[in-house]
């Protein structure tokens, strides 16, 4: 996810992992998607094999009994296995108390190499979501060869999770405008980041201080342990390529066939970050106006310049003029900047920005913007919310990285921002304010992010994706000692199931059979 300069959201280094991936036929599909969880009617046990010494999985002192414990599956969702299995709070502490994992897996069809963990992105993708929705995109081979399995990191969906403002207050704080330029509108917008802080500690209590990425990829080597393999496969997207190059840095030596799709390049503090997806974006609506304006009916005119303003436009309307709809909501500029945005994921999702925008230019109608903005949150016809997605974003991030809160430091930043992106600028800017009140500290980094000693590390990068520019998957590539680059020339963001068949043999022939495709292959 993507935050807006009027609106105090979480920082822009969030993307939308794989949800995003073919809007325009899975729209309908994905809004259904209903989490896995303990209590639901699931059919016959299924137990996992027999509990193993802690010497043997490498369990750390203390937690013995989570990595030696039985994941008992249940049948669910037709295809599927289910289990809810405990996690420690904190791997600080391990009398903190537990909290629950939720686990999805899709059985090898075929002779089985072990299992694949997968993760969609975020933070705050759902894992079990990611695979009921996507199982179909991963190569036959992969299937056949792997217990794929999904799961709900820490503080997310179906696992013990994140909770903050109930639905009314949570509405209203994802579409609010605010003047970040202003003071008033600045001291406005840390408010209301603050109240929102303030109700996920009040509602989630102590997990919010253990959200943190490293828990996430120690919770993975539990995982890893009580499946019953000696060493981690992995395939992770977006945000999962920093869960998966964290696991890489605290356990190299357990570091299997991993694929880090989308990555984050881990040198790049919140701030660059900002930076390089403002720009990412940018050149993705670039893309988008000139695509269009190439064929029939585009509601954009002139030059490819001309069309890039004219999105502007739409913007700023919708910031002085909020957008009506066909029901009893308006579009405001950030509703509107969410709409725009979640169809540069993926190029077939470029018919619907058309619409939207040929409905507000033409019509001043914003429905269709503010049905996919709506998609984009997770935020359901009725007003409730299919996740805690933004949550779960927050709260990770702010544990993970800070960026500055000083005030002539942002406006400084956003002044840069806005130069190298013009259209899109303006929403990436102020990303310290969301977690300037923060109630938990930021988690000490404890890893090497070269992860020395791990096994080849296939890093995919997408020349034109908005969201995890190109050149973070060849800064990821370069910070790992093992890293290997492959590059997809196209549109949209990640590659591994939504590209062609070079990315799809590359990546199947590593997970399955363990051959390394050559650094610097191009698809």
């Amino acid at each position: 996810m993507i935050s807006t300069h009027r609106h105090p959201s979480p920082p822009s280094t969030r993307s939308t992992g794989r949800r995003a991936v073919g809007l325009a036929a899975s729209l309908a599909a994905v809004l259904v998607i209903a989490g896995c969880t303990a209590n639901a009617p699931w059919k016959a046990q299924t137990p996992v094999g027999e509990a193993t010494s802690s010497a043997d999985v490498g369990a750390p002192e203390g937690y013995e009994d989570f990595y030696t414990q039985d994941i008992v599956w249940t049948e669910c969702r037709s295809d599927f296995e289910c289990a809810t299995v405990p996690a420690p709070l904190s791997w600080s502490d391990p009398d903190a108390g537990e909290i629950e994992l939720a686990l999805m897996r899709t059985r090898a069809s075929g002779e089985k190499v072990g299992s694949l963990l997968v993760n969609p992105g975020g933070p705050g993708g759902s894992g079990v979501d990611y695979l009921e929705a996507a199982a179909g995109n991963l190569g036959d081979r992969v299937r056949a060869s792997f217990d794929v399995v999904g799961f709900d990191p820490r503080g997310v969906r179906s696992s013990t999770e994140v909770v903050c403002f109930d639905d009314a207050e949570k509405d209203k704080y994802l579409s609010e405008d605010a003047d970040l330029t202003t003071d008033e509108g600045l001291a406005a917008a840390r408010e209301s980041s603050a109240a929102w802080g303030e109700a996920c500690a009040e509602n989630t209590g102590e997990l919010l201080g253990n959200v943190d990425t490293q828990s996430a990829a120690k919770d993975m080597d539990m995982l890893r342990a009580a499946l019953g393999d000696d060493e981690l496969h992995y395939l992770g997207f977006s945000y999962g390529t920093s869960l998966g190059a964290t696991y890489a840095g605290l356990f190299p030596e357990r570091a299997g066939r991993l694929v880090l799709d989308g990555a984050i390049d881990p040198r790049l503090g919140s701030a660059e970050m900002s930076a390089g997806q403002a720009v990412g974006f940018e050149n993705a609506l670039r893309a988008y106006v000139a695509d269009c304006q190439a064929g029939a009916g585009c509601p954009l005119t002139g030059s490819v310049d001309d069309g890039m303003q004219q999105v502007r436009a739409v913007l700023d309307q919708a910031y002085d003029r909020p957008y009506r709809t066909d029901g009893d909501r308006v579009v405001t500029q950030t509703l509107a900047f969410y709409g725009v945005a979640v169809t540069l994921y993926d190029e077939q999702s470029w018919s619907l920005l058309s619409q939207a925008l040929a409905a507000a230019i033409d019509e001043g109608d914003g429905s269709v913007l503010l049905f996919l903005a709506d998609f984009y949150n997770d935020r359901n016809a009725d007003g409730s919310f299919a996740s805690n997605s933004t949550e779960a974003f927050t709260s990770i991030n702010c544990l993970d990285s800070r960026s500055s809160d000083d005030v002539e430091v942002m406006r400084e930043q956003a002044a840069e921002i806005e130069a190298a992106a013009p259209t899109m600028g303006s929403f990436f800017g102020y990303g310290g304010i969301t977690c300037a009140d923060w109630p938990y500290p930021a988690a000490e980094q404890e890893y090497d992010v070269a992860a020395p000693g791990a096994a080849p590390i296939v890093v995919i990068g997408t020349t034109n994706d908005p969201a995890t520019p190109y050149v973070w998957s060849e800064g990821m590539a370069e910070a790992l000692d093992s890293g290997v680059l492959v590059t997809y020339e196209g549109e949209g963001h990640t590659a591994y199931g939504r590209s062609n068949s070079c990315i799809m043999e590359a990546v199947d022939d590593f997970l399955v059979d363990g051959i390394v495709p050559e650094d610097g292959l191009t698809c």
